[in-house]
């Protein structure tokens, strides 16, 4: 798996003090998205175990305290994003005790593969659903258009 962006401090991306993770591959590419370049699962860097260890240490730094991990992207439940993204919430789940995980997602939860559904079973909010431009409101919090939900599932 590729990754296009890592802040191992971010407010935006779900609440609280966060790290967030943007994967690279995304099959949906829906218009007038804002992250296009996160589309081609080649692109970005590579997301490798040092940068795993990475997002843990930093969820786990006591000088700046962080709520949890977010995933992005691209789409974190891309076919070819699956295993890297699992072993990432399995160790999150293992060693980051009281973190949660928010995930955003083109796919829908009715629509998902068990693979994809065994990642979702391991988070605490997804944000499911492709970005429509016709429904864009810049007043949603955490999605970018009506469509999309948000689900609290921990």
């Amino acid at each position: 798996m590729n990754y296009h962006q890592y802040y191992q401090t971010d407010v935006i991306n779900g609440p609280g003090t966060r790290t967030t993770l943007f994967v690279s591959g995304c099959e949906h590419q829906c218009r007038g998205c804002y992250n296009q370049s996160t589309w081609n699962p080649c692109s970005g860097h590579l997301f490798d175990e040092q940068m795993q260890q990475r997002v843990i240490d930093d969820l786990n730094d006591q000088r700046i305290k962080r709520r949890g991990l977010s995933l992005s992207g691209g789409d974190p439940l891309f076919p070819a994003n699956l295993a890297a993204i699992l072993s990432l919430v399995k160790l999150v789940r293992e060693q980051c005790p009281g973190k949660d995980i928010w995930l955003w997602t083109g796919y829908t939860l009715g629509n998902l593969t068990a693979q994809q559904q065994e990642i979702v079973d391991l988070v605490n909010v997804v944000v499911d659903g492709k970005f429509e431009q016709s429904l864009a409101d810049p007043s949603l919090v955490f999605k970018g258009s009506s469509n999309q939900e948000i689900h609290y599932l921990r």
